[in-house]
C-alpha cells in the first residue's frame, strides 16, 4: 500500500469494520487522534437493531462512544474529546461532519467512497499531521492506495506477525557430533536430579533458554527420544523439568500408543491431572480427535476421574449451508459430528479389525457418558466433573472462544483442537482466529499446554493434496 510518512501528529481514521471487528479500537491508538467520520456513525446506526453479533457490535460500540461524549462541551468536541486510558497520556476523539462534501470523481456515492472524500479532505486540511485511513475492507484499501490515501490494516487484535507460525510447544535439541544428548552439551546449567515417588525432576540453574515457557516439551530428538520432559516450573536463572511417561511401547492410553515425541508429550498432556486446559493443533490426520477421544474414555469410564464427556465444535459448512436439519440438538449436531464417529469407530476394532461402534449395547453405554452439544447453548451453563472437548476451534472468533472456555466449573479438563490452515469462517485468519488467541494467552499459564502435531502416517493422498494445493 502506500509508504507512510507518519510525523509527530497522527489522526487515524475509522472504517465501520474496525469498530464492528474490535470495540475496543479507540483505546488501541496511544496518544494519537481518533477520527469517527460521520458515514460511520450512520453505519453504525443501520446496523444496531436485531439479535445477530454485528447488531449487539454495533450497540455496544454506540454505547461506548456515548460514554466518551456525554460530560464534554462544544469546545471540546471541536479540540477533541479526551480518550481516557490505564497507562501512558490519553488520546482524542473527533468527529468528522462535512455538510458540504464533495464525492471523489468518477466514484459513486457509497458509504465507503464517502469515507475515502472525508479522509482527503482532512489531509487537505490537516497538512501538519499524518492522516491514516484504517479499515479491514481490502478492496477500500486498494482504492485508497490507488487515490494515494494511506491506508493501514487493523492489526491490534492479531495475535501472530503473518511471518511467524503458531506457537509449537516444542522444542527439540537433537543429538550433536556422536554426543549422547544435545540438551545438555548445548546448554549450560547445573543438573540436579530428584525422584519423587513415581515422577523423576530436573532442577535446572543457569542461562534458562529464553523460548522455554511453561507447559513446553523439551526433549532430544523428535521420533525415538531418549530425553522428554515438561517445563513445570520457569525463571530468569532457574526451571524445573519433569519427565514425561512413554507411551510408545509399554504404557497406553485406551489402547492408543505414540508414534514420535509430539504424540507422546500430547497423551502426556491429556492424562496430567495438573493440566486444566489442553490445546491441540495440526493438520489432519495427525491423531488429535483420535488421541482425545482415548484420553476421555480412560479417564471417565476406567479411572472414574470425570463424570461425562461434553463434545462440540463450531457448526460451520465448508461450502454452501444445506439448511434446515430435523431433530434433537444432538441430530441436528450430528452432520458436523463425523469426525467423532469415524474416530470412534476406529477405537473401537478389535484385533481381527472388527469394531464394536455399531453394536447398539456399547453406543448406549458410550451415549450414557456423552453428550454431543451445539456451541450457541451452551452461554451459562457450568461445566463439573466433565472432559470438555472443542473440535475444529480455530472457526471461533476469540470472544465466542472464551465464553466456552469459561463454562470450566470443578474438576473440570477442557481441549481444544483446531487446524489454523482450514478456517472455514469468513474474516478469521490464522492470527486472528480463537485458537490462536488462546495459545497465546495461557503460553506463560502453569496449568495449560500446547502441541503443534506434525504429519504423521497420513495416507499418500492427504500428502500429496496438501502438496499440490
Amino acid at each position: 500500500m502506500v509508504r507512510i510518512d507518519k510525523k509527530a501528529t497522527r489522526l487515524y481514521v475509522l472504517d465501520t469494520n474496525v469498530l464492528i471487528h474490535d470495540p475496543a479500537a479507540l483505546y488501541q491508538f496511544d496518544e494519537h487522534e481518533v477520527v469517527i467520520p460521520m458515514t460511520v456513525l450512520e453505519e453504525l446506526d443501520k446496523h444496531k437493531n436485531g439479535i445477530r453479533e454485528i447488531a449487539r457490535t454495533a450497540r455496544q460500540v454506540s454505547r461506548t462512544l456515548s460514554d466518551l461524549t456525554a460530560n464534554v462541551d462544544l469546545e471540546q468536541i471541536r479540540e477533541g474529546i479526551p480518550i481516557p486510558r490505564l497507562t501512558g497520556p490519553e488520546g482524542r476523539l473527533r468527529l468528522l461532519c462535512y455538510r458540504d462534501l464533495e464525492q471523489l470523481e468518477p466514484l459513486s456515492d457509497s458509504p465507503d467512497n464517502r469515507i475515502l472524500a472525508e479522509t482527503c479532505r482532512l489531509r487537505r486540511e490537516r497538512a501538519d499531521a499524518s492522516v491514516i485511513l484504517v479499515t479491514k475492507d481490502i478492496n477500500l484499501r486498494v482504492k485508497a492506495a490507488a487515490l494515494g490515501v494511506p491506508v493501514e490494516d487493523y492489526l491490534n487484535d492479531r495475535v501472530f506477525d503473518d511471518a511467524d507460525a503458531m506457537l509449537d510447544g516444542v522444542r527439540v535439541y537433537p543429538d550433536t557430533e556422536g554426543q549422547s544428548s544435545g540438551l545438555w552439551n548445548g546448554l549450560a546449567l547445573d543438573v540436579t536430579v530428584e525422584r519423587h515417588e513415581q515422577r523423576v525432576i530436573y532442577h535446572l540453574a543457569g542461562e534458562i533458554p529464553a523460548e522455554w515457557h511453561l507447559g513446553m516439551l523439551v526433549s532430544d530428538n523428535n521420533d525415538e527420544a531418549s530425553f522428554e520432559a515438561i517445563v513445570r516450573e520457569l525463571a530468569p536463572h532457574r526451571a524445573t523439568l519433569e519427565l514425561l511417561t512413554n507411551y510408545r511401547h509399554g504404557a497406553s492410553v485406551w489402547g492408543v500408543h505414540a508414534h514420535d515425541s509430539r504424540q507422546n508429550f500430547t497423551l502426556n498432556l491429556l492424562m496430567d491431572d495438573d493440566i486444566d486446559l489442553v490445546t491441540i493443533a495440526g493438520s489432519a490426520g495427525t491423531g488429535k480427535t483420535f488421541m482425545t477421544l482415548a484420553a476421555a474414555f480412560q479417564q471417565t469410564l476406567d479411572t472414574k476421574r470425570f463424570e461425562r464427556i461434553v463434545f462440540t465444535r463450531a457448526p460451520i459448512t465448508m461450502s454452501e449451508d444445506i439448511g434446515f436439519l430435523p431433530g434433537t440438538e444432538e441430530e441436528k449436531m450430528s452432520p458436523w459430528m463425523g469426525a467423532f464417529h469415524d474416530n470412534m469407530d476406529n477405537l473401537l476394532r478389535d484385533e481381527n479389525g472388527e469394531s464394536s461402534w455399531d453394536n447398539g449395547a456399547t453406543r448406549q453405554l458410550l451415549g450414557s457418558r456423552v453428550q454431543i452439544r451445539a456451541p450457541g447453548f451452551m452461554r451459562g451453563r457450568t461445566l463439573n466433573d466433565t472432559f470438555l472437548i472443542i473440535d475444529e476451534a480455530q472457526n471461533f472468533t476469540p470472544k465466542q472462544l472464551k465464553s466456552l472456555v469459561t463454562r470450566a466449573g470443578r474438576n473440570t479438563k477442557i481441549v481444544c483442537l483446531g487446524n489454523v490452515g482450514q478456517i472455514d469462517t469468513p474474516y478469521l485468519t490464522a492470527n486472528t482466529c480463537g485458537m490462536a488467541a488462546l495459545v497465546q494467552r495461557f503460553r506463560d499459564w502453569p496449568h495449560g499446554g500446547h502441541v503443534t502435531l506434525k504429519s504423521v502416517e497420513r495416507s499418500r493422498l492427504a500428502l500429496a493434496g496438501e502438496e499440490l494445493l
